[in-house]
């Protein structure tokens, strides 16, 4: 009998792991997810590096010697042991990335988020974070700021595979695909091959559950807590209808018969954050074709133990994700406040994790320049 993961992968769900450290790269912890839990790819983020290498230290005791020996910034520290584990990773991936023709064994990696409203320099980190890795299965993590959208262009369209992060809202995702779609024809008319370049647009679901109920445990009457953690799964779902609408359109296909791949829906922040909710919620609630969903390994491991996978659950819903924005909309609740709200505060709390990891680090190499 298959486990709740294959069942996961047959229905056309590829399943990344939110998580990174040396340690499970050296220990086998990394390769036995890929052979017992069916995860074909794995994200990353600050905050994953700030808890790699904050809590990890003796994983990288020896590169931090040595970068402090060579006199390296603190800058420059976390982006050689950042970069050496995603390096490392590709190269465990690389098999099942060239089994699926460069669909899955994908790792990604982000740039600053202190230059989330700058484009120009989210470019130039982008370029020089790929080139860095110097491996085809890496992704290179943007986030759907506004400045975000112009270097996402500008990135596809030097030939470097994308995942576009922190997409709340459907407005701000209708962009993103546009910006995907830009700078696959600008690849076009620059003569690359679109059949190499790929990119998934990670879409948050728990966050907005945790923004709306709150604002409707506010409001407090019936009809409003009625609609608790209903919030997450319906957004969710019509980004997959915007999905398939968008990459129907002419634009998209003309691209599609010259090569080019479609950019994926990622569900991102699927761990459950309200422990009354069912812990594979966001996992068993999202299943559909060409999607891929990213768990922490806490969610991972309730998928696999327990999950109820019971084919597409997203086809067929729209209508009722309709009533539900209508619903909220009735009660007072602003999604467009919320999912801006939640654009704000999601770089903010990744330039939080970055500034966290930067003291990590200074206190490392200090550390390893009085212990010479």
């Amino acid at each position: 009998m298959s486990t709740p993961t294959e069942q996961l992968s047959a229905a056309g769900v590829s399943i990344w792991l939110d998580d990174l450290s040396r340690s499970r790269i050296t220990t086998g912890n990394l390769a036995e997810l890929i052979a017992t839990r069916n995860v074909v790819g794995v994200t990353t983020n600050p905050s994953i590096f700030q808890a790699a290498i904050g809590g990890g230290a003796e994983a990288y005791t020896a590169q931090i010697s040595e970068l402090a020996a060579s006199g390296a910034s603190v800058d420059d520290a976390i982006f050689a042991a950042t970069t050496d584990d995603v390096r490392d990773a590709c190269d465990l991936f690389r098999p099942l990335y060239d089994a699926t023709k460069g669909v899955d064994g994908r790792v990604s990696i982000e740039v600053s988020p202190d230059l989330a409203h700058d484009t120009a320099a989210t470019v130039a980190q982008a370029k020089e974070l790929y080139e860095s890795v110097d491996r085809p299965n890496v992704l290179i993590k943007i986030p759907a700021t506004k400045a975000g959208l112009p270097a996402i262009t500008e990135v596809i369209a030097a030939g470097i595979s994308v995942n576009v992060t922190l997409i709340f809202s459907l407005e701000r995702y209708d962009e993103v695909i546009d910006a995907y779609l830009a700078g696959l024809e600008r690849a076009h008319s620059a003569g690359l091959d679109l059949s190499s370049i790929h990119s998934v647009a990670s879409f948050f679901v728990s966050r907005v559950d945790t923004e709306v109920d709150k604002r409707l445990v506010a409001i407090g009457t019936d009809e409003a807590v009625g609609l608790k953690s209903l919030a997450g799964v319906a957004n969710a779902r019509l980004a997959y209808e915007l999905f398939g609408k968008k990459f129907s359109e002419a634009r998209a296909t003309q691209l599609v018969a010259l090569g080019a791949n479609p950019q994926r829906p990622l569900w991102a922040s699927t761990g459950v954050k309200d422990p009354a909710l069912p812990d594979t919620l966001y996992v068993t609630e999202l299943v559909a074709p060409d999607t891929v969903n990213t768990m922490p390994e806490k969610t991972l491991e309730a998928t696999f133990d327990h999950g109820a996978i019971a084919g597409d659950t997203i086809t067929g819903t729209y209508d009722a994700a309709r009533k539900v924005f209508a619903d909220l909309d009735a009660v007072g609740i602003d999604l467009a406040d919320v999912t801006q709200l939640l654009e704000d505060e999601g770089v903010d709390k990744f330039i939080a994790s970055w500034h966290d990891l930067q003291n990590t680090v200074r206190e490392a190499l200090s550390a390893a320049v009085v212990a010479r």
